[in-house]
């Protein structure tokens, strides 16, 4: 008797590396993306053959738009694309990468081995100064920047999304993370209630 398909199980699922935590919703909003698609690219061809496909790359720590989907360049033959509302576009490439015999580069398992989540809040910039020593103000850190850096003490790597930061992150720390957002969020709170 052939197995069925493999079914993902994220985060915060039962089952998931994160089973049991709680995700926050108030001052500070913790979504998780995980399930979401995406793919990513890595070593040597990658980035040719995105580009023989028609998808401009930006440069690295930079991030571009291919027919709604995100192009997050990490390295220069390292490339992710988020497809967060984009899934028969990402579905195409996906089908053309597996089919191609040429040199592509290899797949980088960003949507088995990483976590996706998003941190929202009007108010957010208090939050993400406690999270990551980075200067993520507007000014400083733009909407096609993507920082490559320690968030909630893990590497991570975090960049604007219209609703405030996401975060890419390896996804057995996901219990954690969350953990570490809700005390910032708790201290931020009791912060605000002081002054």
């Amino acid at each position: 008797m052939a197995a069925g398909p493999a079914t993902r199980i994220y985060p915060f699922m039962p089952g998931g590396s994160a089973d049991g935590t709680k995700l926050i919703s108030g001052a500070i909003a913790l979504s998780d993306l995980t399930d979401k698609p995406r793919f990513g690219l890595k070593g040597r061809g990658s980035s040719a053959w995105l580009a023989a496909q028609g998808i401009a790359l930006p440069a690295v720590n930079r991030i571009g738009e291919h027919r709604g989907m995100r192009v997050l360049r990490l390295g220069n033959e390292d490339i992710l694309l988020l497809a967060e509302g984009a899934d028969e576009t990402l579905g195409e490439v996906k089908a053309a990468w597996q089919a191609a015999t040429a040199p592509k580069g290899y797949s980088s398992w960003r949507e088995e081995g990483w976590a996706w989540m998003r941190l929202s809040d009007p108010r957010l910039a208090e939050a993400m100064s406690a999270l990551c020593a980075l200067d993520l103000r507007p000014q400083k850190f733009g909407a096609d920047d993507i920082a490559q850096t320690r968030v909630g003490h893990i590497e991570a790597v975090t960049f604007r999304s219209p609703a405030g930061f996401d975060i890419l992150f390896d996804i057995t720390a996901s219990a954690y993370f969350a953990r570490t957002v809700a005390a910032v969020a708790g201290h931020t709170d009791q912060h605000r209630g002081l002054s």
